[in-house]
């Protein structure tokens, strides 16, 4: 008992003190305050929001997007809707932010449900599909498409600067 109320301890200050270190840097501060806020939202054990994960044909027909599936809409949106199929709320994170996305209602007929965790569908989004779901590859290997995958896109990113004026 002694133990284990001893590392329920110290690892809340470790937490703690990580938390306010990252709380702390300028220029991440609000990337991490963004992330930690979603992550508690959808990764928390609480509620029935995001526990599900699915797919809609988004954004045109043939094309399929990972969302994760919320409830149904409250009573007074749901007599808004349009026909009368049970509408269910998805949010649709973008990747590699998933702190972004677009949240909307859709017939719950037209959402194919996925046996997925929240977090399998997360990694999934933020590798931009590199690490999928299940694989039991190398973990090596994904670490190295990632890095791959984060050069591309350093070096694509300084590509598109504009060159500098050249003084003679």
């Amino acid at each position: 008992l002694v133990v284990c109320l001893a590392a329920n301890l110290g690892g809340r200050t470790l937490v703690g003190r990580g938390d306010r270190i990252l709380g702390r840097i300028p220029a991440g501060r609000a990337i991490y305050r963004g992330l930690k806020q979603v992550f508690e939202t959808l990764f928390s054990g609480k509620g029935s929001s995001f526990r599900r994960v699915g797919l809609v044909e988004f954004p045109s027909p043939g094309m399929w997007s990972v969302v994760l599936i919320s409830q149904e809409p409250s009573v007074d949106v749901a007599r808004s809707l349009p026909g009368q199929e049970v509408h269910i709320s998805v949010f649709l994170p973008c990747a590699p932010n998933p702190t972004t996305g677009f949240f909307f209602y859709v017939p719950k007929s037209k959402v194919i449900e996925v046996d997925m965790s929240t977090e399998d569908a997360a990694t999934l989004i933020m590798s931009c599909g590199v690490v999928q779901p299940g694989s039991n590859g190398d973990p090596a290997k994904k670490a190295q498409a990632l890095a791959g995958m984060a050069n591309a896109a350093r070096i694509a990113n300084t590509s598109l600067q504009p060159e500098p004026a050249k003084v003679e």
